[in-house]
């Protein structure tokens, strides 16, 4: 039994002795009070029911609070079999729905983005998880840093380009399509937003903000990776490809084709130093690995059920897929040409993007608790039907869609026990 597993345990018992002991006044109340006009008889009577109610009540609070650890423990036992733990959950709570997370590890700092008219982005602290700052009114899908020029950009339309240290919005800078997925790279301190409408990618100066082009890749984009010198490869969820495009130039001058192995690609991630890419992918519930030099296709492995996001832990040799079935592929690069899936850790549905804090080794993903899926609405006759979800899109992002109960959003340290 792990750790984590005692804590939750230790955490029912101290609340059930908690509540049992805030019986005792009212049960007091009970014993030494009586109306004026009730006899002895009748006030024992009366008082007798009202004790075994109380007691019911804390049985079934003991009960439930026990019901809701059995998710835990299984979660407990398919974590035993690897290195990787759920190490922590904070409740962070608030209004919004939410996307991308995005860690910085030089600034120690969390960027996580709540989207809606109460939509801002949280920045928390790395080490701790408390909040450092926030960004009010800014609806985003995500957003991220540049540590030398100290700017960071958020994809809300128009896009949000804030102080890394003071979290002060510097400006907003109107841009084509629907700004989405991001990628910051140090190459040359540009930042790439994502649209699936066209244009595909606008890239902007970290500096100062301004545009300096646009780029259409022919499809609708996810995730980018870069090799940091001067490469940046996109996968293109509906078109089974991944982009290469020349940072200098700004101009894709490649494209891989993925079709023989699977499609729905909505996470990437790169082994800068190897030249190997890791393309997680919906459709097949794989992971396809590929040579970033000539895009030819290594092998591929199995993952879980709806990825969203993938990263490579350089200093580890792995490659992450987060799933929103409630897994987290681990991947394994033994050797260049020799890959195997290290493990498979549970952690609760929907923690689908995830992010890796490279100073201290740990994903961090975000998720919340959900209600019952409402029924589906009635189609009028003559109508077209609304658009459908993602090529792959696993069941739970197809129909609709169940509440988020209110603040429940949470954010979750997966890592090594030490």
């Amino acid at each position: 039994m792990t750790s984590l597993f005692i804590e939750l345990i230790d955490w029912v018992v101290a609340h059930v002795e908690s509540y049992g002991k805030s019986l005792h006044p009212v049960c007091s109340l009970a014993k030494n009070r009586r109306p004026s006009s009730q006899t002895v008889g009748e006030m024992d009577g009366s008082r007798n029911f009202q004790l075994e109610i109380l007691h019911m009540s804390y049985k079934l609070f003991a009960a439930s609070a026990l019901a809701c650890l059995l998710p835990f423990a299984g979660l407990v036992h398919a974590q035993d079999s690897g290195p990787y733990k759920v190490l922590k959950i904070q409740l962070v709570g608030g209004e919004g729905g939410f996307d991308y997370v995005t860690a910085d590890p030089d600034g120690r700092n969390l960027y996580v983005a709540r989207s809606g008219t109460t939509g801002h982005i949280g920045v928390y602290n790395l080490e701790t998880l408390a909040q450092v700052g926030d960004l009010p009114g800014v609806s985003a899908h995500g957003g991220a840093v540049d540590t030398s020029t100290g700017h960071g950009f958020a994809t809300s339309k128009p896009v949000t380009m804030f102080d890394s240290k003071t979290f002060a919005i510097l400006k907003k800078i109107d841009v084509q399509g629907n700004p989405d997925g991001y990628l910051n790279d140090a190459y040359n301190h540009h930042f790439y937003v994502l649209s699936h409408s066209e244009p595909n990618i606008t890239v902007l100066d970290d500096k100062d903000g301004s545009i300096l082009g646009t780029i259409d890749i022919g499809g609708a984009p996810e995730q980018a990776a870069t090799d940091g010198h001067g490469k940046i490869y996109v996968d293109i969820e509906d078109k089974a490809a991944i982009a290469v495009i020349d940072a200098n130039t700004m101009k894709m001058v490649g494209r891989y084709d993925v079709s023989s192995k699977g499609g729905g690609c909505a996470g990437l991630a790169m082994d800068a130093k190897n030249n190997i890419l890791f393309a997680s992918c919906r459709d097949n519930k794989n992971m396809i690995i590929l040579s970033a030099t000539d895009g030819h296709i290594i092998t591929d492995l199995p993952i879980g059920n709806g990825s969203d996001g993938a990263t490579f832990n350089p200093a580890t040799m792995e490659a992450f897929s987060s799933q929103g079935d409630g897994t987290l592929t681990v991947v394994k690069e033994d050797s260049p040409t020799s890959f195997s899936v290290e493990q498979t850790v549970a952690t609760p549905q929907r923690a689908k993007v995830l992010t890796l804090d490279t100073k201290t080794n740990r994903i961090l993903t975000i998720t919340a608790e959900y209600g019952p899926v409402p029924p589906a609405p009635t189609q009028t006759p003559g109508t077209p039907p609304a658009a459908g979800p993602p090529s792959g899109a696993p069941a739970w992002m197809r129909g609709p869609r169940p509440p988020m109960i209110p603040n429940s959003f949470q954010i979750l340290v997966i890592g090594k026990q030490q």
